[in-house]
């Protein structure tokens, strides 16, 4: 299901979301009369599509997607995606509590952990699959809560790929993985503690969309893994981008170009090392993010400096990656009335005592007024993850659009006995 495709929705002739569809039966303005704003909605049709298309990527046997949950972990999302058949990987005992809720079995998760205490190393042996640890020292820790056990390890390939510094996950410049000349130590630490070591993962970041990096890294992986032998997972990580720039006819990660140079680095390893076990792939954002839209209602619009600012209820602690990231998200327009709106430059708001608290600046999008409804597209990754209860603000709630066009509440809005209720009196 595709979104607008030139300009903000009622700027001109262009179709916008809810034309085409991706609110069901209902409109933005009727599903804000029912649920409110801030709201995220989330279309399932476009996150089953999804889970789709990167399970398609190669008919190996042994091929598995893992649903990254750190993107979004609404157990009524989650479920959805478990349907599909893919698997999933937790990082935090929350994680774990959320794929239970949502079904996923103890073989069907991985716990992918980074600095983590003894106590939850243990948990997470017990409630997932397989654990894999970032560093010699993590390694130890592991044998030390269950020597002679299976593990996993995450190793640093030395090349990084990513929207922002924030998020390149592999390289030198990074506290992830275990690097190259830390291996002799890595087999040292396995030695010492009994463990078997079944598998490798690595991760070179977020969002990209050249494939390159990841196809190099995945060599890399495929080369030192050969120096492991016996090993039953190779997990190549995740980073899977989606086009955040629709308006500007951004072009899409071409899945089937990648699919072909991917499935054929895996089939020539299974071929010549004999390898029978299974290839991973952890993508969270490419599912979740194109699912989503999150609703917003303007509450003030002003001047200031020669900038016109519209302000909104869709503060920093609603969605956070435009402040921490300096993320894009294209913008549509809901206007309250049919009265025809000029391409304004505008630098839309939240309602946080902030200055970083901007959404979009300087876009020409329709000249926004008071009670006006906002969307913010592609906001299914790392939206509603990283909300937070800043400035004492309320958590915004959560709505799923059924394929057969029906609407429904998956998350409740925060409550202000919710802020109170962890403070003893």
């Amino acid at each position: 299901m595709n979104h607008a495709s030139k300009s903000a929705c009622g700027a001109t002739r262009n179709r916008c979301s809810a034309e085409l569809g991706f609110f069901g039966s209902a409109l933005p303005h009727e599903l804000v009369r029912d649920f409110g704003t801030p709201l995220y909605v989330y279309n399932e049709s476009v996150l089953r599509e999804r889970c789709r298309e990167l399970k398609g990527l190669s008919e190996d046997p042994g091929f598995r997607v893992c649903y990254s949950t750190k993107a979004n972990g609404n157990p009524h999302l989650l479920r959805i995606i478990r349907e599909e058949g893919l698997i999933a990987d937790a990082m935090s005992p929350g994680e774990l509590a959320l794929l239970k809720r949502a079904g996923f079995r103890k073989e069907e998760i991985c716990y992918v952990c980074n600095n983590v205490d003894a106590a939850e190393l243990a948990l997470a042996n017990a409630q997932a699959d397989h654990v894999s640890v970032d560093s010699v020292s993590q390694v130890e820790s592991f044998g030390r809560v269950n020597p002679g056990g299976r593990v996993m390890a995450r190793v640093n390939p030395g090349i990084g790929a990513g929207h922002s510094s924030k998020v390149i996950t592999a390289g030198k410049k990074t506290k992830f993985g275990i690097p190259p000349e830390d291996f002799g130590a890595l087999r040292a630490a396995l030695d010492a503690y009994g463990l078997k070591l079944i598998g490798l993962n690595q991760h070179v970041g977020s969002l990209f969309m050249d494939p390159k990096p990841y196809l190099d890294a995945a060599r890399w992986l495929l080369k030192t893994a050969a120096s492991f032998p016996g090993l039953e997972i190779i997990d190549f990580g995740g980073g899977f981008g989606v086009p955040y720039r629709k308006y500007d006819m951004e072009k899409r990660l071409d899945l089937a170009e990648f699919g072909l140079r991917f499935g054929a680095l895996i089939s020539a390893f299974r071929a010549k090392q004999g390898f029978s076990g299974i290839f991973i792939i952890e993508p969270g954002r490419y599912i979740a993010a194109e699912c989503s839209i999150l609703l917003g209602t303007v509450t003030a619009v002003k001047n200031n400096g020669g900038v016109r600012y519209v302000g909104t209820d869709l503060g920093f602690n609603v969605l956070a990656r435009p402040m921490i990231y300096d993320s894009f998200h294209d913008l549509e327009v809901y206007p309250g009335n049919d009265k025809p709106r000029a391409l304004t430059l505008q630098t839309v708001v939240g309602n946080i005592c902030e200055t970083g608290d901007v959404l979009a600046r300087d876009r020409q999008i329709p000249e926004l007024v008071e009670g006006d409804i906002v969307g913010v597209l592609d906001a299914g990754a790392y939206g509603q993850a990283m909300s937070s209860n800043y400035n004492q603000r309320l958590r915004p709630a959560e709505a799923l659009i059924r394929p057969d066009g029906s609407c429904s509440l998956i998350r409740r809005r925060d409550t202000i006995e919710d802020l109170l209720a962890v403070y003893p009196e």
